[in-house]
């Protein structure tokens, strides 16, 4: 068999795709998907919507063509920009599957932050606002509540296709009750209630959670089904249930902190009861997930000290605390569902 001959085009292609990922970023920030919902415009009709200058209009439309973002009909001035199905189902910001608040969300934060990488890897220190006398995230999101539930409106869009996707691959037959830790606006507890009727699920937060899950819940007509409750988890007992679930929730911490949790579910849990941990798993020879090994670097620039782990790593700690059966379930894309049962 001949030889494969090396070549550099993934090398480059990966050192140019900050140029790339700009670009996408840029375009859901100025709402290019949500101007051009249902319709189709001329570069410079959605140029001027846009208040764009002349200069950067082809290029930037038609790259974001070429990268398969938007279609057009045509070729030249003349030629109509319109959405993709994609685009339009999830960068429309009208969608209800829209992901773009994340997108936002990296574009405004994140960008900058991750230039400074080299810095994370030497001194094992975090790399946002906190290096810069600000608040953290979380303390500054937290002490105000139109931001805190805008931050928990972008992060819906990505998670509601793993939760969507753990409602449907977990057997919930024999349980009747599920308290998700860090429930946020409530979706995990939604989509499990939505599939699974005979449930009645808890969602756990912090106190200047609890009223937007409420109002996220009711909208749902699910408030015979869900819940909410409040605390903290690092210093109340958790809710007692037959499924705990922690959607994003352990890779935030230390370890001493992830091990926290582990024994609170452990003390709320019932004997056949489960742990779920939902995250970006990182694969056991951490050798093929990309996105959960860039995720545990995220969490350097985020926390310093938080990391994102494997599924043996869940099993080893869980197996320290008393839980005496394990599975990994694949979700959607790079995430998957760690289940450890007691």
């Amino acid at each position: 068999m001949e030889a494969k001959t090396p070549n550099p085009n993934a090398i480059l292609q990966t050192a140019f795709s900050f140029w790339s990922s700009k670009v996408l970023l840029t375009a859901v920030e100025f709402g290019v998907f949500t101007k051009l919902a249902g319709r189709q415009l001329t570069g410079a009709e959605l140029g001027a919507e846009l208040k764009l200058h002349p200069r950067g209009i082809a290029d930037f439309f038609d790259a974001l063509v070429a990268m398969k973002f938007l279609d057009r009909a045509g070729d030249g001035p003349a030629s109509k920009y319109f959405n993709t199905p994609e685009g339009a189902l999830f960068l429309d910001e009208k969608s209800p599957r829209y992901v773009g608040g994340i997108l936002i969300m990296l574009n405004a934060r994140l960008f900058k932050y991750w230039h400074d990488l080299p810095e994370a890897l030497r001194t094992g220190l975090p790399q946002n606002e906190v290096k810069h006398g600000a608040r953290g995230i979380f303390e500054e999101l937290y002490s105000d509540l139109p931001r805190l539930e805008q931050f928990m409106g972008a992060m819906t869009g990505i998670s509601r296709i793993n939760f969507e996707a753990f409602a449907e691959k977990f057997d919930f037959s024999k349980y009747k009750t599920l308290c998700d830790v860090g429930g946020a606006t409530g979706l995990l507890c939604l989509e499990a209630a939505k599939k699974h009727p005979h449930l009645r699920c808890t969602s756990f937060d912090l106190p200047p959670v609890e009223p937007i899950a409420k109002k996220h819940i009711a909208a749902a007509g699910l408030a015979g089904h869900v819940g909410t409750a409040s605390g903290d988890f690092f210093k109340d007992p958790l809710p007692k249930a037959d499924v705990i679930t922690m959607g994003m929730i352990l890779h935030d911490w230390n370890l001493e902190k992830k091990m926290h949790l582990i024994r609170a579910a452990y003390d709320a849990l019932p004997p056949g009861g489960a742990l779920v941990a939902i995250e970006a798993l990182i694969d056991d020879s951490r050798r093929e997930n990309v996105q959960g090994l860039l995720m545990s670097l995220n969490m350097l620039i985020e926390f310093g000290d938080a990391f994102d782990y494997t599924g043996a790593d869940f099993r080893k700690w869980c197996g320290e605390v008393g839980f005496r059966r394990f599975e990994v379930i694949h979700l959607a894309g790079p995430s998957s569902a760690a289940v450890a049962y007691k």
